[in-house]
């Protein structure tokens, strides 16, 4: 089994840091593309950031590129997000997820029906 599981969310204020983490337990790990989604009270899933397998390849959604930074340590089995300048739109729940099968190490995933697996989700909260 694959097992996925996020931390790092806090209470912050409008312009603070947080760094969150995923550890994942899947010997195959380094064979996974990985990212992260958020979802906020009343709306839908959205795809934050992601990142190839090879791990020089990344995209993120428009609403957080330039803030947000997606990095892997394969030897770890570890996926973080580094989140800086945070505002109160980003507060959600955000949850890691891997995808098996891709098929080049230079691929990301953007959709969440290309991954396979998920973490249960870490609380991010900003006030205003």
């Amino acid at each position: 089994q694959v097992q996925l599981v996020e931390s790092g969310g806090e209470m912050v204020q409008t312009g603070d840091s947080l760094r969150l983490s995923c550890v994942v337990s899947a010997r195959a790990f380094s064979a996974f593309a990985m990212g992260w989604f958020r979802q906020a009270p009343g709306k839908e899933q959205e795809f934050v950031a992601g990142i190839s397998y090879g791990g020089a390849d990344t995209s993120y959604a428009d609403s957080v590129k330039g803030r947000f930074t997606i990095s892997r340590d394969n030897a770890k089995n570890m996926l973080y997000l580094q989140m800086n300048n945070l505002k109160p739109d980003d507060t959600a729940v955000y949850r890691c997820a891997a995808a098996n099968g891709v098929a080049r190490p230079t691929f990301v995933v953007v959709l969440a029906i290309g991954y396979d697996y998920w973490g249960q989700g870490t609380q991010v909260t900003v006030s205003s």
